[in-house]
């Protein structure tokens, strides 16, 4: 059965019938009749019911309306499509498209209507080009006559001083353009979505999970061209590329990706590029003494930024300024200004700034795991991350390079990264895994001791490989049960939650939220030591909540869930991202669409079913 609609005359009344509250979506929380009266190409009646059958109408009247038809015709199979099916088509068919970017003369329009970019109306868009990259300078300076942009070329010595210099003048930062034929175009990539509206650096490796499964492997192979562009040009793969974030990397997973195309391309001059600069960065990021690299022979994030982050939302430090402000007398708007111009000195703020950044740096901004001292953390998933930058390194090096690589005037084997991989685990081994706890716990090197608190990074080591077989069967028995939650597995535990103190404010990374790519590497872990009844249950877990929320909500899939009550209805700092749209999200968000696709490639043919069912899961495990 097939519906010819006018979609203007057919919008106009459902809306008007089932969007009770008026904000252009048909969610539970409309008190229409939820059935809609629709006649076939035969003129047969037929009576469309429920929350999600009629918000799928809405959706794809709204497709066909943005496509420029007056009238369209919509087969019952789509408004009536499993509620599993649609979302996964709906990724793959319409999300991934929306969340692409390209910084050229095609796609800069884009990024000039970035929320973020309000002041435009003022002034132009800068667009910072790297010294080195003549032909960049070039490109981007001929679109100045066509565009709000104004193109400013960086110095060859990149200090903390000079960006803190560019905080009142924030713009993006060039990428890597593409020579296509006689013109040249910007290698796209995906944003995660909403006021995320740039290319963000662990962000980027789970959305490229997601694009490898949609057959969309070319736009991982240019997020990665990308990285490599950054760390050439600007000494390391980026939070995202903001001006503000020139002293700021985020979680290593450059080889992951490099490793994952190549299997889907099999280019051996593109991988051996691009392990050049993996190597590059592992060496020069993360291996120097002093810096990333601790006393231990473990690894810490430290951004190298200076005072207050541009990026933070107005009030944000309010708490935080506001004593040094009223023991100087003065407002907090006055000690924000007079702190950044240096005319007042402040060693604790100061200290307080490199801790900030550094959990930015981390990627989990925020959490009471790390704030107020994550510059002295060595973290159990970042030397996770290294591991297996040191495993994928040996094994290319290995199998595709025939055991020598040169790079320079180096050679390097794969016993070098073997060995290396093989000291970091006996290091790990002595100073984050707790054997009374049967976890792993991030280690303070300011105090020389463990911090209790559990949290979902400690299962990473089973997504590298890095534990043993008896470690993984204790982080099974041990964690696991007080991570997994109606919706999936929280970013910690009520415990470690609850020992902060309830009067606390929320921290986006902490209980009782859930994130994408914690689950991600956990099911691959789960998958690689056996644990299969477990990864079913959480990929199930995870994927239910998302479907159930879609189908409540109008389509919506947004930035992070409360696991606890298996809700996108999140109440911490920052909101929720993709929550806000009228009629139809064109995006989702980037590594929640992956995490949905990657999530269906575990799930048995039993619980898929199950899942366009809407069985809840506490009828199935």
């Amino acid at each position: 059965m097939e519906f010819r609609l006018d979609i203007a005359a057919t919008l106009e009344a459902l809306l008007a019938q089932e969007d009770t509250d008026g904000d252009k979506k048909i969610t539970i929380n409309d008190k229409g009749p939820k059935a809609f009266k629709l006649s076939n190409t035969a003129g047969e009646a037929y009576m469309l019911k429920g929350t999600y059958f009629l918000s799928n109408l809405l959706q794809e009247l709204v497709i066909a309306q943005r496509e420029g038809a007056s009238q369209t015709v919509i087969p019952l199979s789509k408004l009536e499509e499993p509620p599993a099916d649609r979302v996964s088509r709906m990724i793959r068919d319409y999300f991934w498209d929306g969340l692409t970017r390209s910084l050229d003369a095609d796609g800069i329009a884009a990024l000039i209507s970035d929320t973020k970019n309000e002041f435009l109306a003022e002034q132009a868009l800068k667009v910072y080009v790297p010294f080195g990259d003549k032909t960049a300078l070039e490109y981007y300076k001929a679109l100045e006559a066509a565009h709000p942009v104004e193109v400013v070329q960086l110095p060859e010595d990149i200090t903390p001083e000079y960006v803190a210099s560019l905080n009142e003048q924030p713009g993006i930062l060039a990428l890597r353009l593409y020579k296509q034929e006689d013109t040249l175009r910007g290698a796209p990539f995906v944003v995660p979505g909403g006021r995320f509206n740039e290319m963000y650096g662990w962000d980027s490796y789970f959305e490229s999970i997601g694009l490898h499964i949609d057959g969309k492997t070319h736009l991982a192979l240019s997020m990665a061209d990308n990285f490599q562009y950054q760390i050439q040009h600007y000494g390391k793969i980026l939070n995202a590329n903001r001006s503000y974030y020139l002293t700021r990397t985020q979680p290593p997973f450059y080889s992951s990706q490099i490793r994952e195309v190549f299997e889907k391309t099999g280019d051996v001059q593109w991988l051996a590029s691009h392990l050049a600069t993996a190597i590059t960065e592992y060496e020069t990021v993360w291996m120097v003494p002093g810096k990333r690299l601790t006393a231990i022979g473990l690894n810490r994030f430290l951004a190298e930024g200076i005072g207050i982050t541009p990026e933070a939302e107005s009030g944000h430090y309010d708490s935080v300024i506001g004593p040094h402000a009223q023991q100087a007398g003065i407002s907090i708007q006055e000690y924000i200004d007079q702190y950044a111009s240096g005319t007042i000195k402040n060693k604790a703020l100061d200290t307080y700034f490199v801790h900030d950044r550094t959990v930015r740096e981390s990627g989990h901004d925020t959490s009471y795991r790390l704030e107020g001292r994550c510059a002295d953390l060595v973290l159990v998933e970042l030397n996770a991350f290294l591991y297996k930058y040191e495993t994928d390194f040996a094994y290319l090096i290995k199998e595709v390079f025939d055991d020598h690589f040169v790079l320079g005037d180096k050679v390097y084997h794969s016993g070098q990264f073997t060995r290396a991989a093989a000291k970091r685990k006996e290091l790990v081994d002595r100073y984050l895994w707790n054997e009374p706890a049967g976890t792993y716990l991030d280690y303070d090197i300011n105090i020389n001791e463990q911090v209790a608190f559990n949290s979902a990074t400690a299962l990473t080591p089973l997504w590298c490989g890095m534990a043993s077989q008896q470690q993984a069967q204790a982080l099974i028995e041990n964690l696991l049960p007080k991570l997994m939650e109606q919706g999936g597995i929280a970013s910690c535990d009520a415990a470690s939650r609850g020992a902060i103190g309830p009067e606390r404010p929320q921290r986006q990374w902490d209980y009782p939220n859930g994130w994408a790519p914690h689950q991600m590497m956990i099911w691959k872990g789960l998958q690689a030591y056996g644990f299969h009844k477990e990864l079913q249950e959480a990929v199930y877990r995870w994927l239910y909540m998302i479907v159930r929320n879609a189908a409540d909500y109008n389509g919506t899939i947004p930035e992070k869930y409360d696991v606890v009550k298996a809700t996108h209805l999140v109440f911490a700092e920052y909101g929720n991202v993709g929550t806000e749209f009228e009629y139809i999200t064109t995006e989702g968000f980037g590594w929640m669409n992956a995490s949905y696709q990657y999530g269906l490639t575990f799930l048995n043919d039993q619980l898929r079913e199950e899942l366009n069912q809407l069985t809840p899961p506490e009828q199935l495990f």
